[in-house]
């Protein structure tokens, strides 16, 4: 017999198996002679393990017995310590110490940022580009760029109303 037919015969034994499986069961146990040695073992030591089981009465209520378990352990558990009074200086030593470090470093940002010297503007256009320099007085400069074709075109103007001038030629 192997071990899931014993489970099978402890299961009907519980009263666990549906009723076609337990009639199966009953007519089995029938046919087989050692299944039937060992339910009838199985059905003596469930009746001798329930005289030998002590009754045991709590002679109070479920919730009440729960309660007084629950009245200990909170009585056990340590209690929660009080914090003390702060007094006033130390809280304002509190405040005051991360507050003047940042106070500190406001101030060293601030003459750093007014007292460094002005650093150069980096020529980005690179070393080949040409400089252009204007002699007019209120230029406008326009800058236009195309990156997908690599082009640069800077349109200058001047502001200044057009004077009459006289043509002249340069020999």
């Amino acid at each position: 017999m192997n071990q899931e037919q014993q489970l099978k015969l402890q299961a009907f034994l519980d009263g666990e198996l549906p009723e076609r499986e337990a009639r199966e069961i009953l007519a089995w146990t029938q046919r087989d002679g050692e299944a039937a040695s060992l339910l009838a073992e199985l059905k003596g030591t469930r009746q001798a393990m329930a005289k030998a089981e002590l009754r045991l009465s709590v002679p109070t209520t479920r919730e009440f017995f729960w309660s007084k378990i629950e009245r200990e352990i909170q009585r056990l558990e340590p209690q929660a310590t009080i914090a003390p009074d702060v007094s006033f200086s130390a809280a304002l030593r509190r405040f005051l110490l991360p507050a003047s470090a940042l106070a500190a470093l406001v101030i060293a940002g601030l003459v750093v940022h007014f007292h460094a010297t002005p650093v150069a503007p980096v020529d980005t256009a690179g070393n080949d580009t040409p400089a252009v320099e204007t002699t007019l007085a209120s230029a406008d400069a326009t800058t236009y760029r195309d990156t997908s074709a690599g082009t640069t075109l800077v349109w200058f103007s001047d502001d200044t109303p057009a004077k009459a001038v006289k043509p002249t030629a340069i020999n």
